[in-house]
C-alpha cells in the first residue's frame, strides 16, 4: 500500500481510537502488521496530534483555568491538579522507560491487555455507579490518574485514557464526564511531553534522518481533525450512557484475536 494513504489510514485510526476507551496504541499495532510497521516516534507524535483535538474542544476551559490561576481558587486547585497527575507520570514513566519495563508490542500481550481491561472497566463503572455522586477531583484521584498512564505505557493495549478514567472512577470521581474532562485535560501536557521527548531520542539516535516526516505530519493533522469529531461525541455519549459498549468491543476484540492466533505470536 502507498505510504502516504498507509500513513492517512493510521492517522485517522489514531484520532479515533485516543480517547475511546478501547486502546488507540493497540489499534495502531495491529493495523500496522497490514499497513506496515512505524517507529516509535510515529505512533506517539501522532497521538500528539489527536490530543492537539483536546485542545481544540476544551480551548475555552484552558483559557478559564490560565487566566484564573491568580484570581480564581478554584481553576488553581484543579490547574494544580492537572499538574501533579502529569508529573506523577513524568517523574514516574520517565524511569520506567529508561529501564525498558514495557511488555513487547506483539499481539498477545495487547489481546489480554483489551481483555482485561474491558473486564477492569465493567467492574469499576458498576463500583462507581453504586457510589455517591461526586465532581470533586482530590489529590487522591490525580495521583491515581498519574500512575493509571504509566501503567498504560507499560501495557500496550491498556489505553491511556481507559486506565485514567477509571482510575479516577474508581477513587471516587464518579461522574463520567467530569472523569473524563480531567483526563483530557491531563493528556495534554503528558502527550505533547512525550512528543518532545521522543523527537529528541529520534534526534539524539540519529533515526529522525530515516522518518518519513510528510507521512508522519499526515497522520498528525488527520488525527487531529478525527479527534475533534470523536471527542465531541464521546462527551455527549457518555453524560447519557454507560462505558459497557466499549468494554464488550475489547473484550470481543481481545478474545478474536487470542483465538485467531498462531502460537507464538
Amino acid at each position: 500500500m502507498n505510504d502516504l494513504l498507509s500513513a492517512l489510514l493510521l492517522g485517522i485510526l489514531e484520532g479515533l481510537t485516543e480517547f475511546l476507551p478501547i486502546s488507540s496504541t493497540g489499534h495502531l499495532l495491529i493495523a500496522q502488521h497490514w499497513l506496515g510497521a512505524r517507529s516509535d516516534l510515529f505512533n506517539i507524535a501522532i497521538q500528539a496530534g489527536a490530543i492537539l483535538a483536546v485542545t481544540t474542544v476544551y480551548r475555552r476551559r484552558i483559557w478559564g483555568l490560565s487566566t484564573g490561576l491568580f484570581s480564581d481558587p478554584v481553576a488553581r486547585d484543579y490547574a494544580f491538579k492537572i499538574a501533579g497527575a502529569f508529573l506523577v507520570t513524568a517523574f514516574v514513566g520517565l524511569p520506567v522507560r529508561l529501564l525498558g519495563w514495557e511488555l513487547p508490542e506483539t499481539v498477545t500481550p495487547i489481546a489480554w491487555a483489551l481483555v482485561i481491561g474491558g473486564v477492569a472497566m465493567l467492574v469499576a463503572e458498576r463500583f462507581a455507579d453504586r457510589s455517591t455522586p461526586s465532581e470533586d477531583i482530590t489529590w487522591k484521584i490525580a495521583i491515581a490518574v498519574g500512575l493509571a498512564q504509566v501503567v498504560a505505557g507499560v501495557f500496550p493495549g491498556t489505553s491511556r485514557s481507559a486506565a485514567a478514567i477509571f482510575a479516577a472512577l474508581a477513587f471516587g470521581l464518579n461522574r463520567k464526564p467530569a472523569a473524563a474532562e480531567f483526563v483530557f485535560l491531563v493528556g495534554i501536557p503528558t502527550m505533547f511531553a512525550a512528543t518532545g521527548y521522543a523527537v529528541l531520542e529520534a534526534v539524539l539516535d540519529g533515526n529522525a534522518a530515516g522518518e518519513d516526516w510528510a507521512g508522519l505530519l499526515l497522520a498528525f493533522v488527520a488525527a487531529a481533525i478525527t479527534g475533534v469529531i470523536t471527542v465531541r461525541w464521546l462527551l455527549k455519549w457518555i453524560s447519557t450512557h454507560s462505558f459497557a459498549p466499549f468494554a464488550w468491543y475489547r473484550i470481543g476484540l481481545g478474545a478474536a484475536l487470542l483465538f485467531g492466533l498462531p502460537a507464538g505470536a
